[in-house]
């Protein structure tokens, strides 16, 4: 079918084909090239772009005379004639008198400069791409101000503003050439795994805060933006070559490696196709924490030790040995026992790798601004995740197709979103039923008894041991015949754990959720601008999800469910357009819900002689309608059972659970049958049994969380020094939280009798439910940056942001409000892409104040760090070639973003790129 579209747009585009030829030099008033320049023939969307030596060639049907409108970013536009065929001219650029000229186009959905944006944006074109001291472009956004990314691993960065951060970051939405590049199960995006190719990349924005007016649901905490080039303006082969080390105390020095190539070729004014490939690979970082943060202190000597990093010794069980032994009490005694777990490096290759394809065919059947786009996407990666536990994503695959319909008043989008979960699995469940595929839990903790009982009485051997020695015997005993990693035995039963999608007996999880989308916006500007700019606008999507039981309660077939929104935006200018006002509002629903109105309001008032210092402020709504996870998940964690609110998903998710030895007498089975119900209607809030004193609780359904947000900001520019500044205040409702329960095996929480009787017995179920907290939350923080140009041609900026909240405690004892970002931060870079002639450099430095990291996973304290990030690069326009050395952590002081992960040591690189 693919073939046929593109063999009959090439047909039509062949009645199309080029009349005139137009090439030239784009230079600035120092002769030197000006690279990235568009040219584009006024009044048509047909153009080119100046390549690596400034040099453009332009085939066009349209006939002399016409004109040639020239830009560039720090450039004055600036418009030549055309007269005649084959005509070769030189156009020399002057540098603009403002570095605010950059436009942008997420803050209202058109085209404004920076500089008027309504709200705060950052912005990453081109140059900053080039200069970025990351190994990617997607590691460079780490050092735009107010953005906070966390390492999950090598190839898993999550992108966050503004607070309430996760990995599962589903507050926060990222979008590429239209499309939410998030995994539609998981409802989150994951990094740049199946992203976009850094050759791809025209352009960067990120839009912090709240954008629900324009943008719908879960455009909650910001959006990130990224769109690609178009390949009629974006012509020829383009490649990079990128390797080197990464360096970590863990894993030692590995090399990495990263190849990529773009190929775009524009056939006439009307077709023009593109595609680019990229491929890397490397090692992850290890994450090696061997701490037992429910019991500090504690060590692999322990009885009852849960290492962070150490999985299968979760399973644990409290061992009366008085009991068992038929001995008076107090003659033994009891203990917590855990099993014996397995190092995270025993369970995970560690291997880390990305692999992305996109292809994209442009069609103009009329040669000016209406455009036909099909883009077909397609991403496969290896990687980390940490969740509730730390998964290793094998093979994960993610594929995207979209037809769009544009010029440039209006455009109608659909695309479809595919994932597939490859061979991933749950590195905890890996260790639990490697384990149990060994030997059971019954016969392990029989075995573990029986030892120690005996080494205690001085059974056999007359010699009675304390404690700590009649343990050590006890696990020995437990153990013997343990499988051993890197045996055939050990390596069979793991792969044969991680194929299996039943967590009871293996880890694997299985998904192939798909998300259709649907949007459209028209802008009547044309129409209306004697009075006002106004668009309208409109989306539909709708999930399908299927994970065969294995994430969902989807075991007897895909769950669907959809969603829609309408909205309108006005702008309008006043005061000799001085002032800008801007309002939107935006209705969404979601069959699951009631609607929602979000609106948006925000002033902008430009002063100064030379309109150079402007002044902003904005109201704006957000909501987030609950995830796919928070409706229909029905997953054993381990330590807890999670379960989604959605009412129909209380009694689709089933579970038989094991009783204890009186609980089992008291009832006559060894095992009770329990529901999504039980948590959410028949538990005890889990803080009120630590402090003994239960509590019954009914958790209310989750529904969708709101947001209300306010932000004043100030941009000008005072000679070479660009200032920045913006200040934001949260207030939130209904905010969607996770909560610890747990539910009696027996009796009815809050009976006063059968159901204490269970939770002294410990036959009780911990549940992790999906709710609102009913407190009252803030948040609430201030962004301000200075970027100049010093020493002449130097480049120096840097920023500063402060980020709170506050909720009250008291309101909701058990709501963990998982803020998981530093209170201060501080960003500096220094650089001159020309300190002589081809040879440029820059350097960044970050440092993070320490904060709390709260998680599903773990919870701890993250301390401080810095990070100094360098690079130099080469030209060599002869072979139209930059060559870049660079690193990332250079002094190599190595650190975490969250508790649980590996530490992130350094990156060296050497790149080769070639005609970008």
């Amino acid at each position: 079918m693919r073939a046929i579209l593109f063999l009959s747009l090439m047909m039509l585009g062949a009645l199309g084909f080029s009349q005139t030829t137009t090439s030239g030099t784009v230079v600035d008033h120092n002769n030197e090239p000006v690279p990235g320049a568009n040219v584009i023939i006024v009044g048509k969307a047909v153009g080119a772009v100046s390549d690596f030596d400034g040099n453009f060639t332009l085939k066009t049907s349209e006939t002399p005379p016409f004109q040639l409108k020239i830009s560039s970013i720090g450039y004055t536009d600036t418009t030549v004639d055309v007269t005649s065929n084959n005509e070769k001219i030189t156009i020399v650029l002057d540098e603009s008198h403002t570095m605010l000229d950059e436009i942008v186009i997420s803050a209202s959905r058109t085209p404004e400069r920076l500089f008027e944006s309504p709200v705060s944006v950052e912005r990453f074109g081109l140059k900053e791409i080039q200069n970025t001291t990351s190994a990617s472009f997607y590691g460079g956004l780490e050092n735009l101000k107010g953005v906070d990314v966390n390492t999950n691993s090598l190839t898993f960065q999550s992108i966050n503003t503004r607070g309430f951060a996760s990995f599962a970051n589903t507050r926060f939405m990222q979008l590429v050439d239209g499309m939410d590049n998030s995994s539609p199960a998981l409802n989150f995006v994951l990094g740049n795994l199946v992203g976009m190719n850094d050759l791809d990349v025209q352009s960067v924005e990120i839009l912090p805060g709240a954008s629900s007016a324009l943008y719908g649901a879960n455009a909650f905490n910001g959006i990130l933006f990224m769109r690609s080039k178009s390949p009629f303006d974006f012509q020829g082969i383009s490649s990079y070559l990128k390797t080197g080390i990464t360096s970590q105390e863990a894993a030692g020095d590995n090399e990495y490696y990263d190849i990529g190539i773009r190929a775009a070729h524009a056939f006439s004014d009307k077709l023009a196709v593109k595609a680019s490939f990229s491929f890397m690979e490397g090692t992850d970082w290890y994450a090696v924490s061997e701490e037992d943060l429910t019991n500090p202190g504690f060590t692999r000597t322990d009885p009852a030790y849960d290492g962070l990093n150490i999985y299968g010794d979760e399973v644990s069980t409290v061992l009366n040995f008085d009991t068992l032994a038929g001995l008076p009490p107090g003659t033994v005694g009891s203990a917590l026992v855990s099993r014996t777990g397995y190092s995270e490096r025993d369970l995970n290759s560690y291997d880390a790798q990305s692999v992305k394809f996109d292809g994209a065919i442009h069609y103009r059947p009329f040669a000016d601004d209406f455009e036909i786009i099909y883009n077909g996407r397609v991403g496969r990666g290896s990687t980390i995740y940490q969740g509730a536990n730390r998964y290793y994503i094998d093979g994960f695959s993610l594929q995207q197709h979209k037809l769009e319909f544009k010029n440039n008043n209006f455009f109608i989008r659909g695309y479809i979103t595919a994932e597939n979960a490859g061979d991933s699995y749950d590195t905890r469940f890996a260790g639990i039923n490697v384990n149990r595929r060994w030997k059971g839990d019954t016969e392990w903790f029989t075995d573990y008894a029986t030892t120690f009982i005996g080494a205690k009485l001085g059974v056999g051997t007359g010699v009675q041991l304390d404690d700590a020695s009649a343990h050590a015997a006890a696990r020995a005993a437990a153990d013997t015949g343990r499988l051993i990693p890197g045996t055939p035995e050990f390596e069979a039963t793991f792969n044969s754990v991680i194929s299996d999608g039943d967590l009871t007996t293996g880890a694997r999880f299985i998904d192939n959720t798909k998300l259709r989308h649907v949007d459209a916006n028209y802008n009547f500007s044309h129409l209306t601008e004697d009075f006002a700019d106004i668009q309208v606008g409109g989306s539909y999507r709708e999930y399908e999800l299927n994970s065969q039981g294995t994430i969902f309660t989807d075991m007897d077939g895909a769950i669907p469910y959809a969603e829609y929104g309408l909205y309108t935006q006005l702008q309008k200018k006043f005061m000799d357009e001085r002032i800008k006002f801007t309002g939107s509002v935006r209705y969404d629903k979601n069959e699951l819900f009631d609607g929602f109105v979000s609106p948006r309001a925000s002033l902008t008032y430009t002063v100064g002689e030379n309109r150079n210092h402007n002044f902003r402020g904005s109201f704006q709504t957000g909501f987030r309608n609950p995830t796919t996870q928070d409706l229909y998940i029905g997953l054993n964690a381990g330590r807890a059972l999670l379960v989604g609110a959605a009412e129909d998903n209380l009694d689709r998710y089933v579970v038989d659970v094991p009783l204890s030895t009186n609980g089992a007498a008291l009832v006559g089975s060894s095992t009770v049958t329990m529901t999504g119900r039980d948590a959410y209607e028949n538990a005890y809030s889990a803080t009120s049994v630590e402090q003994g004193a239960p509590a019954a609780v009914n958790t209310p359904l989750v529904k969708p969380e709101k947001v209300t947000a306010l932000e004043l900001g100030y941009r000008g520019q005072l000679g070479q020094v660009v200032i920045d500044i913006s200040g934001y205040y949260n207030d939130y409702q209904d905010f969607i939280s996770q909560k610890i329960v747990l539910a009696p095996k027996y009796g009815e929480a809050g009976d006063g009798g059968l159901s204490l009787l269970a939770l002294q017995n410990g036959d009780y179920q911990p549940f992790n439910v999906y709710t609102n907290s009913l407190a009252d939350i803030t948040s609430y923080g201030v962004t301000a940056g200075l970027e100049a140009q010093v020493f002449g041609n130097f480049d120096f900026g840097v920023n500063y942001t402060f980020s709170d909240f506050d909720f009250d405690e008291t309101s909701d004892p058990d709501f963990q409000p998982q803020f998981n970002t530093p209170k201060h931060k501080v960003k500096a870079s220094f650089g001159n892409s020309e300190l002589f002639e081809n040879f440029g450099f820059n350097i960044n430095y970050r440092w993070t104040d320490g904060y709390l990291w709260e998680n599903s996973f773990a919870t701890g304290d993250i301390p401080s760090f810095s990070v100094l990030d360098a690079q130099v690069n080469y030209s060599v326009p002869s072979i139209k070639s930059i060559f870049k050395l660079g690193a990332s952590n250079l002094l190599g002081e190595e650190y975490v973003t969250a508790v649980g992960t590996g530490y992130i040591g350094s990156q060296f690189y050497l790149s080769w790129t070639i005609n970008n």
